[in-house]
């Protein structure tokens, strides 16, 4: 019989100790599957830890792309501003962002244009107007006679 404790590190001694003791029996997740085995390419730790640390997957694509997708997603990003000024500086952004790219363009050669701030406006007013009519106004009460003149009559 082979005496496997002679060449054994003391990690690893205490790592069987632990074992015989049971002190690995009752462990959370044993017997399930390990996270990442169920994504099989290459960069799985890449996107687990995008996805750990909360951070945007489209931080990694060429600024070409990053652009494109933004300029696509502009009208549900400025739905959620309350007043034009503030629509009307998202967009001069996007645009400032837009003409820096085509002066010193990098990646692939998408098709890229600077957006018209005033059509960007006008979209974003007429998803804010409400999409029923107005209700009618409410009828006046009939007025009220005063109690003396009604005991009056």
């Amino acid at each position: 019989m082979f005496d496997h404790t002679r060449d054994e590190s003391a990690v690893d001694r205490a790592i069987r100790e632990a074992a015989e003791r049971g002190a690995f029996d009752n462990l959370p997740g044993r017997g399930k599957p390990l996270p990442q085995l169920d994504d099989d390419s290459e960069d799985w730790w890449l996107r687990g830890y995008l996805r750990r640390e909360g951070i945007s997957p489209d931080l990694l694509l060429p600024p070409s792309v990053q652009l494109r997708k933004e300029i696509d997603r502009l009208p549900e990003t400025v739905r959620a501003l309350r007043s034009e000024r503030e629509v009307r500086d998202a967009v001069a952004e996007l645009n400032l962002r837009v003409v820096e790219h085509l002066r010193f363009p990098s990646g692939p050669r998408i098709p890229i244009r600077v957006v018209d701030a005033d059509a960007t406006v006008a979209r974003w007013r007429a998803g804010r107007e409400p999409a029923t009519a107005p209700s009618p106004a409410r009828p006046e009460p009939p007025a009220r006679t005063r109690w003396w003149r009604r005991r009056s009559s």
